[in-house]
């Protein structure tokens, strides 16, 4: 092993890692999932939603953020650390309007996807029935904020990737909301081709026109539970290795 690689473990399993990566990033090289919602590869990491929350060497971290470290042990999927994820993730259901079964985006979306394979029958929290706004002034794309989770995939899509400042946060705790820079989204920059659209995890920023052109039962969530294109990983021989 060179100097720049090392190895922890991740629930008993050992993780080769190099040098600079988050845990997130190597147990994904790995073939070892960790549920999150707000982190993507494309993307520097935030830490918002908490789901990929670990016990790391025995304190709580953020498996995004938290860099890896030679000899580090971590525990992801316990039984005390996926209830926790199971009720961020109710909590979520709880905070917005999320209706399922006429969204465009189910099958596809990762909340409904974690809910599942956390284990989430149904929504135990009161639901809070918040007042949202939907923006369909724009020709291509439209925001639905009763499904944002305020992940800011879209935020930091949009400032780094696409080199827009369409998306950003405003008020503070649960009056916290998505918001333009723009009175309508007609009135922004925003393209269908641009990043920020294509990073959102839930149906809130659709693009037109394309919702339901695969048909529910076809989705990529109804074809495998999310995080399984990782885990795939694991159970792949090395190449020049032959399986047993």
């Amino acid at each position: 092993m060179s100097e720049d690689k090392f190895t922890f473990t991740v629930d008993g399993i050992e993780i080769e890692a190099e040098a600079g990566q988050s845990i997130i990033q190597a147990c994904d090289a790995a073939g070892v999932y960790i549920p999150r919602l707000c982190y993507h590869p494309d993307l520097e990491p935030a830490g918002h939603c908490r789901v990929c929350t670990c016990k790391i060497d025995g304190r709580r971290s953020s498996a995004c953020t938290m860099p890896a470290a030679h000899g580090m042990v971590v525990e992801s999927d316990t039984a005390e650390l996926n209830g926790d994820r199971r009720i961020l993730i109710e909590m979520l259901f709880a905070e917005g309007n999320h209706f399922c079964p006429s969204c465009e985006k189910s099958g596809d979306c990762e909340l409904q996807a974690l809910g599942y394979r956390l284990g989430m029958v149904a929504v135990t929290l009161p639901y809070l029935w918040p007042e949202r706004e939907l923006d369909a002034t724009h020709p291509d794309i439209f925001i639905d904020r009763n499904r944002c989770i305020l992940c800011s995939r879209c935020i930091r899509a949009s400032r780094t990737e696409d080199g827009k400042t369409v998306f950003g946060f405003e008020g503070r705790g649960i009056h916290l909301r998505l918001n333009i820079d723009a009175k309508h989204l007609d009135e922004t920059t925003l393209a269908a081709a641009d990043k920020g659209v294509h990073v959102c995890p839930v149906g809130c920023i659709v693009i037109k026109r394309t919702g339901y052109r695969t048909p529910y039962g076809n989705r990529q969530f109804d074809q495998a539970p999310i995080g399984s294109e990782i885990e795939a990983r694991r159970a792949r021989p090395k190449r020049g290795v032959e399986s047993k």
